[in-house]
Order: C-alpha cells, then sequence, then structure tokens
C-alpha cells in the first residue's frame, strides 16, 4: 500500500483528523504502517463506525469498505483534474509544512506550482466597507504586480476583492477553501473560481471531494490560509471575527502580520486596531509589505517567480535620471517633465517591481533597476 493512499484512509476514519494523524506518525515511520498497525489504545478512542471500519480494512484488504472509498476518492480526483498534494512530496509548501499539524494532504485545483510562489495572505470582513473592498483591491493588485501571490479564502468582501485585485494585477492567487474544491462556496463566487485557474491560480481544500460548507470547517482552512503565507494583511475586521483569528494564527505561526488602519468611528476598524496593539504592523501603502517581506526572500525563491515586467518610455527615463545617483523627486521632476503626482504613482509601481527604493531623501535604483539600464530591456521580479 503505498504512503498516499493509507493517508487518505487515515484521514476517512471518523473522529481521527490531522492532529492524531500527526500522533500517529510520531511513533510509525509511515501511513501505511500507521494504518496496519493501529494501536488499540488510540483506536478505542474512535467512534465505533471507525473502529468497524478499520477491523475490516485489516481483514479484507482492497476489498473492505475504507479502501474500496479511497480508490474511488482518487479515481473522482483524477477524473475532473483534481492533484492529490501529499505532505511527502517535494513539492509540499515548505511554510505550511512549518506549522504544528500541518494538512496531511491537500486537494488542488488548478496550478500546482502556484503554490511554490511566496504568498502573501489578505483577509477581512465580509461585510467591508466600500474603502475596505478598495484597499483590498489595490493592495492585492500592486502585491501581485511585484511578484507575490494573493492568498485568501473566497469569502465575500474582502477575501473576494482581494483575489480580483490579484488578477487585475495579471497575477497569481490561490483560494483555499473550506468546504471540497469541487463545491466552491460561497455559489456567487464561482466565476470568480474559474477566472482565478485561467489566471494560473490555485484552489485548494484540504477536506474531501464533497465536503460541504460547514462552520466547524472554517478554522481548519484559516490556518491554512496564513501557513501557506509569508505575511497575513487584516483590511478591516470586527473585533471577534475569523478574520483576526487567522491573523492570530500567523502570530503563532511566527509569520509576519500586517494591518491597516481605519477610523475610529468604523466598527470594521476595531478589529486591525486590535491587532496593531498586539504586535501587528500598521501599513499604508503596499510598498510597506513588499519592502518588509521582500528583504525575507532568498534568491532561490526570487529565481521562481517569473512575471515578466516590460519598461515604457516614462519608466525608462525614470531609470535613466537615476543613473548619476539619488534624487529628490523634485529633481525628478525636473529631470523628466512629470509633474509630481504622476511621479509619485509611477515611483511606488516601480518600487514594488524592484527597480528602486525609496531613501530619506528621495530615490536610487536598485541592482536590479541598475542592470535593467545597461540592458535596455525588461526585468524578471
Amino acid at each position: 500500500m503505498d504512503a498516499l493512499t493509507a493517508s487518505i484512509a487515515l484521514l476517512r476514519l471518523e473522529g481521527l483528523g490531522p492532529a492524531r494523524y500527526w500522533q500517529l506518525l510520531e511513533h510509525f515511520d509511515s501511513p501505511d504502517r500507521a494504518l496496519l498497525q493501529f494501536p488499540p489504545t488510540l483506536l478505542s478512542k474512535l467512534p465505533p463506525r471507525a473502529q468497524s471500519q478499520w477491523r475490516e480494512c485489516c481483514r479484507l484488504g482492497a476489498q473492505s469498505e475504507l479502501l474500496e472509498w479511497v480508490a474511488a476518492e482518487r479515481a473522482r480526483c483524477a477524473q475532473i483534474g483534481v492533484q492529490l498534494v501529499h505532505h511527502d512530496d517535494m513539492d509540499y509548501p515548505d511554510l505550511l509544512a512549518e506549522i504544528s499539524r500541518p494538512p496531511p494532504l491537500l486537494y488542488l485545483r488548478g496550478a500546482r506550482a502556484a503554490l511554490s510562489i511566496p504568498q502573501i495572505a489578505i483577509v477581512g470582513a465580509r461585510r467591508a466597507t466600500t474603502a475596505g473592498l478598495d484597499n483590498a483591491r489595490s493592495f492585492a493588485m500592486e502585491l501581485a504586480r511585484s511578484g507575490f501571490a494573493i492568498t485568501s479564502g473566497l469569502a465575500l468582501g474582502v477575501d473576494t476583492a482581494a483575489h480580483q485585485g490579484a488578477l487585475r494585477g495579471e497575477g497569481v492567487t490561490i483560494a483555499v477553501l473550506g468546504s471540497g474544491v469541487d463545491s466552491v462556496y460561497p455559489r456567487q463566487n464561482r466565476v470568480l473560481a474559474e477566472d482565478i485557474l485561467a489566471a494560473g491560480g490555485a484552489i485548494v481544500s484540504e477536506l474531501p471531494l464533497g465536503s460541504g460548507a460547514e462552520a466547524k470547517n472554517f478554522p481548519r482552512r484559516n490556518r491554512i490560509i496564513s501557513g501557506l503565507s509569508m505575511g497575513v494583511l487584516l483590511v478591516e475586521a470586527a473585533v471577534r471575527s475569523g478574520s483576526l483569528i487567522t491573523a492570530r494564527l500567523a502570530l503563532e505561526q511566527n509569520r509576519e502580520v500586517f494591518a491597516i488602519p481605519g477610523s475610529i468611528h468604523n466598527p470594521m476598524a476595531r478589529g486591525c486596531h486590535h491587532l496593531i496593539r498586539e504586535g501587528a504592523t500598521l501599513v499604508e501603502t503596499s510598498a510597506d509589505i513588499a519592502g518588509q517581506l521582500g528583504g525575507l526572500l532568498s534568491e532561490s525563491v526570487k529565481s521562481e517567480v517569473t512575471i515578466r515586467v516590460a519598461l515604457d518610455n516614462q519608466q525608462q527615463e525614470l531609470l535613466l535620471a537615476l543613473q548619476g545617483g539619488p534624487r529628490s523627486i523634485e529633481q525628478l521632476a525636473a529631470d523628466t517633465g512629470e509633474s509630481t503626482g504622476e511621479l509619485m504613482a509611477l515611483l511606488l509601481q516601480m518600487e514594488l517591481e524592484g527597480l528602486l527604493e525609496q531613501l530619506p531623501g528621495g530615490y536610487q535604483l536598485t541592482v536590479q533597476g541598475a542592470s535593467c539600464c545597461l540592458r535596455g530591456e525588461g526585468v524578471t521580479t
């Protein structure tokens, strides 16, 4: 029996779950040994149906109800194009593997390679304000353009806006579900889910095919959202909310946590303010996040991000103006003939693309920006 079959069978046993799965693997060096040598003390803690399933599995093997279900589940996945990502696979996400009791198995639709791109999670209220939705789209679009994948939960509100923003930025976005990957929830986002797949993103869940969106599933989903990501951005949230739980999970997982402040009169800003008091980083622009997390990326990880940025005439003029050394925004306006407002937008975009960086008195080229000047062509970030 292969490890994937054994893992699916173990997780199918009622009352087992990821926590007890990892307890078993602490004592057995493989899932197949864990299944065949199930400890009687743990078996006695499972519901009667699970005990009966296991005994039948040991007696009948592949003809047992349990292993027949596993075979049918794998066949269904193959039929509809769902990939199974096992914790022993070489491409199981490294960051997710670091959390306490990670999902032993991920069901995935879309691009498996998307999980290897450095990710930033954007979460927030389902009933966000117009300003909150605008912020989610804007931050997601700019961060996607800078090379990060945007991870969220496909819920209405901020999650939806984050996925939409990443798509507008022509980037990759990953939706983590609290249902099976073949049961997109909410229904209103089925078209968005297909757009995510068409753009090279992925839809992920640890739940079997056909699983419904039950309340008990969402805390498990939230730990995956934060576990996959280098950092989590909270846009808007009430003090008691699932989004705030996701951010707190990120803190427990030693992830960077960011929050956008808001008006003291906006109840949806209170979760962000509460999180900032607990140690989250207050951010006002996407550059605050890109600058902090960009420094954590290794060169090998950076090389996996293959977003091509073509330099237009304005960008080329700006890079040439900076070749001589740091320049203030006033000097750049004189050099290029651009208005200050246009320059600010252009400078932010190019900073996110890794071409230049901001100094106390102005801007200067990065190594990538200087190299791009020499080549006179696009740059890969």
